[in-house]
């Protein structure tokens, strides 16, 4: 007696890839205006792997250890970025308000975590047009500037869970 094929779930819709979607379903539109908000707020956290700290202590020209006591702490996710008191907020540690005034920059922009990397295109901002919606309320880039296709936002959504 032969088994029955296994029934194929559907894997639900991307909103932004539906008709109903900005674009007309071709993607989302992102352009980075350095203000500073994904990079700063109540207590957060960036979590780092391995890989990252080692490429961020290279980049310092510090050892991992050094980066690890210098730049980190542990939370319960993972190792994370240390952060820095902003007003009532904290930054990350290196988010520099100073260098461009107005503007925040990322110390470690051509090394930054996959985490900071792929910002809005996290699966918890993608998941719905209402979770895009709310993130845009603090992130003036989101709906602006660069059309971001459905492959380049899978792509980034596929590279970490957040």
């Amino acid at each position: 007696m032969s088994e029955a094929p296994a029934k194929r779930t559907a894997k639900p819709a991307e909103w932004f890839a539906q008709s109903d979607g900005p674009e007309s379903g071709k993607g989302l539109r992102f352009g980075c205006t350095m203000c500073g908000n994904c990079c700063s707020g109540p207590h957060g956290f960036v979590l780092i792997d391995d890989d990252e700290l080692t490429a961020l202590a290279k980049r310092l020209g510090i050892t991992e250890q050094q980066f690890k006591d210098q730049y980190t702490h542990m939370m319960e996710l993972g190792r994370s970025l240390n952060e820095k008191k902003f007003g009532k907020a904290l930054d990350c540690v290196f988010l520099d308000r100073d260098k461009f005034p107005g503007k925040a920059v990322c110390g470690l922009y051509e090394d930054r975590p996959k985490q900071c990397r792929t910002w809005p295109f996290w699966s918890s901002v993608i998941a719905s047009r209402e979770s895009w919606e709310r993130s845009k309320k603090t992130c003036p880039g989101i709906d602006n500037g660069k059309l971001h296709t459905l492959t380049q936002i899978r792509v980034a959504r596929d590279q970490i869970e957040m």
